[in-house]
């Protein structure tokens, strides 16, 4: 019973994530451009960073004490590797994460009357607005995601840290996200990736791989090094 509510939990924070962050990216580019692409401003870069993280307050101080808050395949792949979750419970939070980002794209869908755009990630003429090419993406998704894999396990690697703990994840999550719209609109998260994609289908669908591989990659990276320097340390 323990286990599966952890579950609800993440299916719950995925879905709140995708909801506010995804969901404040179509409204805004909408509202701005007339359209459902294309990021005409610095200002309306920084508002969607800010939904990503306030989005990730919200879940971390309601759902953190039941499941961690990890919302995140990638995170979680962090946590398993530092030995902060059992495989098991790696397993059920992946398909919980999927599950709910998948929810709450179906939500966007639903209030929006249309699946022409639903915040997923992309890059190439037309969907990244740098024009940045698959490799430029992978690359810029596996740095920014080690940063913010690192930065989560730093920031809960120590029990006094627990009541700030949520603001400082926001507050990275806000920073790769400044750094990573222009380029991707900033993945770091295959759940979040993947709920948008699959129902918006097209080329949100065919350029996923690169928003589930190269996070993962990152966050592998940042599990590895943040392992090697706690041992490191002892």
């Amino acid at each position: 019973m323990e286990s599966f509510k952890k579950y609800i939990a993440e299916f719950i924070g995925t879905a709140v994530l995708v909801v506010g962050g995804c969901g404040t990216a179509v409204a805004i580019n909408t509202v701005s451009t007339g359209h459902h692409v294309s990021l005409p401003s610095s200002g309306t870069v920084l508002v969607i960073a800010l939904a990503f993280g306030l989005s990730i307050v919200a879940m971390a101080y309601s759902i953190g004490n039941v499941s961690g808050c990890h919302i995140n395949p990638a995170v979680s792949l962090g946590m398993l590797i530092n030995g902060k979750i059992s495989a098991k419970d790696f397993v059920g939070y992946i398909i919980a994460q999927f599950l709910g980002a998948t929810a709450g794209a179906a939500g966007l869908w639903l209030v929006f009357g249309s699946n022409e755009s639903l915040g997923a990630n992309g890059y190439g003429t037309g969907t990244s607005a740098l024009g940045v090419g698959a490799v430029g993406a992978g690359i810029v998704e596996v740095v920014l995601t080690f940063i913010f894999v690192l930065a989560v396990l730093g920031v809960t690697s120590k029990v006094e840290n627990s009541a700030v703990a949520g603001v400082v994840i926001a507050l990275t999550l806000v920073l790769v996200h400044l750094i990573g719209i222009p380029f991707t609109g900033t993945s770091v998260n295959p759940a979040r990736s993947f709920g948008p994609a699959v129902l918006q289908g097209g080329m949100a669908l065919r350029q996923l791989y690169v928003f589930i591989i190269a996070p993962l990659v990152g966050a592998l990276a940042a599990g590895l090094v943040h392992r090697f320097l706690i041992k490191s340390k002892d």
